[in-house]
């Protein structure tokens, strides 16, 4: 194209300046653009997955803390369950015992009482007060005479 540059230019806008020449330009394949735009959507998939995958990762892992303290806890409580159960079982025992050791000392001071009331005076005076009984008179003596018989017969052959 041939430039005019004796012309007058009208208006205010400035005139274009053409090259001289026009380069000619090679067409280029949308290949690899196509290539370069899928390797970064590749790279754009990948860098999400792996986010997701480190978010996956991250949860698991706190859950598995969670599910540790968890355990922990339930681990705790029945230790001390099993804690309370002991002391309860331990004081019935100590009650029980203490229950014995209270009747075995009223045994023994029954026994003494026994054996102390067991001399002849002592069932004497306790026969006249409590039962009213007495001792026999000569008046109320009844003698029985009993034949020297023998009443056993034997056997016949």
């Amino acid at each position: 194209m041939a430039r005019n540059y004796n012309s007058y230019n009208y208006g205010t806008s400035p005139r274009k300046l053409e090259p001289e020449y026009t380069p000619s330009r090679k067409q280029k394949t949308n290949k690899p653009k196509v290539k370069k735009v899928q390797n970064n959507i590749k790279e754009k998939n990948k860098e999400k997955e792996q986010q997701i995958f480190k978010e996956q990762q991250r949860k698991k892992q706190q859950r598995k803390v969670i599910i540790y303290i968890g355990i922990g806890f339930l681990i705790l409580f029945a230790i001390s369950y099993r804690n309370s159960q002991i002391d309860e079982q331990f004081s019935k025992i100590q009650s029980a015992q203490n229950e014995l050791a209270i009747i075995q000392k009223e045994n023994e001071q029954l026994k003494v009482n026994i054996e102390n009331g067991s001399n002849l005076n002592n069932l004497e005076q306790s026969a006249k007060e409590l039962l009213g009984m007495q001792k026999l008179s000569s008046r109320q003596s009844v003698y029985v005479n009993l034949p020297k018989v023998d009443y056993i017969q034997g056997t016949q052959n």
